[in-house]
């Protein structure tokens, strides 16, 4: 059943964002990590199954905390910037659509800052795209029926390598070919590392504390699906709501403690939105040069294997198998999640100081 007009789905008030998506809570679809990660490797693709979800221990979510509150003024910051660049550019008359699911808070503050800002309640919709899958495309024809003449804005958390703008680019010329509506696809972010986008709040690779976990920052939503067993052609992308995990659940306390933080940063975040829009920006995709650097260094087949950037290295720990850990500074305040969970899972951390990364999981080969 898709989600529109049904019971609630999700721990997101409807007001912050309406999700897109099909509503697989029954199916029982995860499985443990080293057989799906095997599943995959062997040609499953990442999209059919799900991972168990990381329960972190006391320890590990204290640091949680410990970082939301160490950066949320930062976080607000790059918030505001991103905001105010898009507000600039497309106005009151944007529909924010953001990807599912790492974007989908990110896409919430979007819609927050703007309304205490400019008093303006932006329509605010959360959908799936899934790499060498493409969009859910059924999701965006709703949203262009539902607000016709608007100005579509993708929101994402952060850019790696760039593997889902150069999805996002993709899919937007088959939309286009298909259907004859042509959608912009710039992606907006809040950390833009790989130099993937020419919409960001920074280039620097921060920790974005949301990253840290897992469905309990995210609303209570799982990865997004793409399974025929479940999904037909007229039904949006899948996810599941994990209403077990209520108890743990941060995601509108996340929130709450950003948004707190919007009407310090007004002034500065308008400064930093006029400097990029004034400023050239080069859209180099200068991570994927590093990754085939560190694929060569550690004699890797695959780029898949290569996840750089404090989120995906988050991610590669809390949902894949994960081979070594390079880190260009030990000691930045930015990984000391990532060396928690490194330490729990025994993986390797290794000194790499020539990335612009802060740093990069390597996952495991396991079909060998």
């Amino acid at each position: 059943m898709n989600t529109i007009g049904k019971q609630k789905f999700g721990s997101y008030d409807r007001d912050d964002v309406v999700f897109l998506l099909k509503d697989l809570s029954d199916y029982n679809l995860e499985g443990a990590t080293e057989q799906r990660e095997k599943a995959i490797q062997a040609g499953q693709h990442y999209s059919e199954s799900l991972p168990i979800e990381y329960q972190p221990p006391a320890g590990y979510l204290q640091l949680f905390y410990e970082t939301l509150h160490e950066y949320k003024l930062k976080v607000a910051l790059c918030t505001g910037i991103v905001s105010e660049q898009i507000y600039r550019l497309k106005g009151k008359d944007t529909v924010l659509v953001s990807l599912a699911r790492a974007g989908t808070p990110i896409g919430i503050m979007i819609k927050r800052y703007i309304a205490a800002k400019y008093k303006i309640d932006i329509p605010h919709y959360s959908l799936s795209i899934i790499r060498d899958r493409g969009i859910d495309e059924n999701a965006l024809l709703y949203i262009l029926k539902k607000h016709a003449g608007k100005n579509i804005q993708f929101v994402d958390g952060w850019t790696g390598k760039g593997a889902i703008s150069i999805e996002l680019t993709k899919a937007c010329n088959r939309f286009y070919e298909k259907h004859k509506i042509l959608l912009d696809d710039t992606l907006a972010v809040l950390a833009d590392p790989g130099n993937c986008t020419s919409l960001f709040g920074t280039r620097e690779d921060f920790l974005i504390p949301s990253a840290c976990l897992n469905s309990t920052v995210s609303g209570l939503i799982s990865r997004t699906v793409l399974n025929d067993r479940m999904i037909s052609e007229h039904d949006f992308h899948g996810a599941k709501f994990y209403k077990n995990l209520q108890k743990n659940d941060v995601s509108n306390e996340f929130l709450d403690i950003i948004t707190q933080e919007f009407s310090g940063v007004y002034e500065l975040a308008e400064e930093g939105a006029e400097n990029l829009i004034n400023a050239e920006q080069i859209i180099s995709f200068k991570g994927m040069e590093e990754v085939k650097k560190i694929q060569h260094d550690f004699s890797i087949e695959s780029s898949h294997y290569v996840k750089p950037g404090v989120g995906e290295t988050t991610r590669v720990l809390l949902r894949r198998v994960p081979w070594k850990i390079l880190m260009k500074d030990e000691n930045s305040p930015y990984v000391r999640h990532i060396k928690a969970l490194a330490g729990e899972r025994g993986v390797e951390i290794v000194h790499y100081p020539d990335m612009s990364y802060t740093c990069c999981g390597l996952i495991k080969k396991v079909n060998s």
